[in-house]
């Protein structure tokens, strides 16, 4: 998102996704009918503002390393520091830590590395991203967006990537909703886990 297609600085999104940029207060100017533009730095500086408003924290030089599963469900996440990934291993021996949780999103984008975890045990199929659909894409991204695996949801391309859906290229709004529909689900399922 920092970055638009081909590496440019500006981001397109195409109508209803301004609406989430009016509420972030994303300033953009509308390019054509339906679509609109904005700088990608500023489009993301303010959705990290927003998150950490609502109470995101972020864990800087941190790496995934695998996932906690517990009673056939993910229940949490490894984690390492990230130097300790540069650094030959005969003098790294900084073994990583684990953090439980009720819900784990991947919105890693096409590394899809916790989806990638389940697949490599065998426990989620796997079909790759389809050649490029703007269309289809973005309105399946969203559709798609869900639990992949009891305690797991995947978000954006993860998404994309999981269920060999169309790329979309670079237009960015059905990531900002598969966000939001995978945040709506996740706080419904921890409701229904602590019933």
């Amino acid at each position: 998102y920092w970055l638009g297609g081909y590496m440019m600085n500006p981001v397109t999104v195409r109508e209803p996704a301004q609406k989430i940029w009016d509420e972030l207060g994303i300033p953009y100017k509308k390019v054509m009918e339906g679509l609109y533009l904005t700088p990608g730095p500023h489009a993301v500086s303010k959705l990290i503002a927003g998150a950490c408003d609502a109470g995101v924290k972020f864990l800087n030089l941190t790496k995934f390393d695998d996932l906690v599963l517990k009673n056939g469900r993910v229940a949490g996440i490894v984690v390492n520091w990230m130097p300790v990934s540069a650094l030959p291993r005969n003098i790294t021996c900084v073994d990583p830590v684990a953090f439980e949780a009720k819900i784990i999103i991947d919105a890693s984008g096409h590394d899809s590395v916790a989806v990638k975890r389940l697949v490599d045990r065998g426990l989620v199929d796997w079909k790759g991203m389809n050649p490029m659909y703007v269309n289809e894409g973005e309105e399946h991204v969203v559709e798609k967006t869900g639990e992949v695996y009891p305690g797991l949801i995947a978000a954006g391309m993860s998404v994309t990537e999981t269920h060999g859906l169309a790329r979309m290229g670079p237009t960015f709004g059905s990531m900002l909703f598969s966000g939001k529909k995978a945040a709506e689900i996740a706080a419904e399922k921890i409701k229904e886990l602590e019933r």
